[in-house]
């Protein structure tokens, strides 16, 4: 709710902005805005080093070479060099199909088109060192409790060490996921598409290393990724109908390997091993509104893709390099952090590559999921046609990458600090 005048209540803490999540995408903005003169709180209620922590686990993240710029520009770049696998060659098929589509890095003139990280590896980089940055506060475990707007504030109550304390600052971010207390508080309605799809995910270990090359696979219960790791590993990313999830996700593990090697075939040979699985259920979800006075949403309290492309977190990611940018250059020019002329500029920038994702991915899980023969035809055909001309694979292959559009700073690999 927006107020005239500040609560009565006594604020000890005064900050720029507050970030409520200190998951990736929080921490990736705390770092953006370290240096540049604010003082940042970061509010995370789960410990870090908690095995319930989400996004801090084994899963395999898919960074688009545009990620790698941004990473660069936050300095956990080196950090994360020896962690990272490159993709340099992507190959796109359908089971079943005759077409396929091959995209190669030389074509771009880059060293890679993206790079595989494990999310363990990569919070640890972009933890390392966050409480001690300047202007950066890190409270964990702590739980956002309630939070007040007024017209030139946020007061946000916290439970942090065994009691509250009360935080004031110009702009509230929310950071904190797909079931985002803040969103939920200030009533922001969300369009969700349910595709009644879950993925499974595990790292297994092929017959044939796969040597930077990542395959997208589309099947009848949807796409099946197989991205290269390091170890000479992939990391799978298994779409499948929710009513085959609780069997999948318990079949021993040697019918597990034969199951995905049905689905996925024998171009890296005979998997022998399979690592822990988990699931999680896909939607394609979209916050009806991402800026309000005094606060934006960012990542997945935003906006949730599916990962047919690996896209989910390079947006949230962009997100960030976006608002860091708006809030950096209002902070020189001695603006209103929250003011929502300022937000809405941000959020501008934004839309179309939050819209073009999500039409993107959408549209491929639609298309590829429709078992009409002439569909199907169609579907081969433009995947044999995509990989002979070479300017529409290129236009493609840089929107994978993050590189369309206008970029800022941290995109192009530019410290802020």
């Amino acid at each position: 709710m927006l107020q005239d005048t500040a609560g009565s209540e006594d604020v000890t803490d005064r900050f720029d902005l507050i970030v409520a999540g200190g998951g990736m995408v929080g921490a990736s903005l705390a770092r953006a805005l370290a240096g540049c003169g604010m003082r940042v709180a970061v509010i995370e209620a789960r410990p870090l080093d908690s095995a319930d922590q989400p996004s801090y686990d084994d899963r395999a993240i898919a960074l688009a070479h545009g990620s790698r710029m941004i990473l660069q520009g936050l300095g956990v770049w080196p950090a994360l060099v020896d962690e990272v696998e490159p993709i340099r060659r992507i190959h796109v098929s359908e089971r079943g199909g005759f077409g396929f589509t091959r995209l190669d890095h030389r074509s771009q003139e880059v060293e890679a088109l993206g790079y595989v990280v494990t999310a363990r590896a990569l919070g640890r980089a972009l933890l390392l060192g966050l409480d001690e940055l300047p202007g950066v506060e890190l409270l964990c475990p702590a739980e956002l409790q309630s939070f007040e707007i007024t017209t030139r504030c946020v007061q946000v109550r916290v439970a942090v060490d065994g009691g509250m304390r009360t935080l004031q600052a110009g702009l509230l971010v929310a950071a904190d996921g797909t079931n985002s207390l803040v969103r939920q508080q200030l009533g922001i309605e969300q369009k969700v598409w349910d595709y009644a799809q879950t993925a499974v995910i595990s790292n297994l270990t092929p017959g044939t290393p796969p040597r930077g090359t990542a395959y997208e696979r589309f099947t009848d219960s949807g796409p099946l990724a197989m991205l290269p790791l390091k170890g000479e590993r992939c990391a799978l990313v298994w779409t499948v109908r929710n009513d085959d999830v609780e069997q999948v996700m318990t079949l021993p593990e040697r019918e597990f390997l034969q199951r995905v090697q049905e689905r996925f075939g024998y171009r890296l040979g005979k998997f022998t091993r399979a690592g822990r699985r988990a699931s999680y259920p896909l939607k394609l979800v979209r916050a009806r509104e991402h800026v309000r006075p005094r606060v934006a949403l960012i990542g997945n309290a935003a906006h949730a893709v599916h990962p047919v492309t690996g896209q989910g977190f390079n947006l949230g990611l962009r997100d960030v390099a976006v608002l860091a940018d708006v809030l950096h250059d209002a902070r020189r020019q001695g603006g209103d952090l929250g003011a929502l002329a300022l937000l809405t500029a941000y959020a501008d920038w934004r839309r179309q590559d939050q819209q073009t994702v999500a039409l993107i991915t959408d549209g491929l899980v639609r298309l590829f999921t429709n078992p009409l023969l002439p569909l199907r035809l169609a579907r081969n055909l433009g995947l044999l046609a995509l990989d002979v001309l070479p300017p529409a694979k290129r236009l493609l292959t840089r929107g994978f990458m993050g590189s369309n559009g206008r970029l800022p700073r941290l995109s192009r690999g530019l410290s802020l600090g």
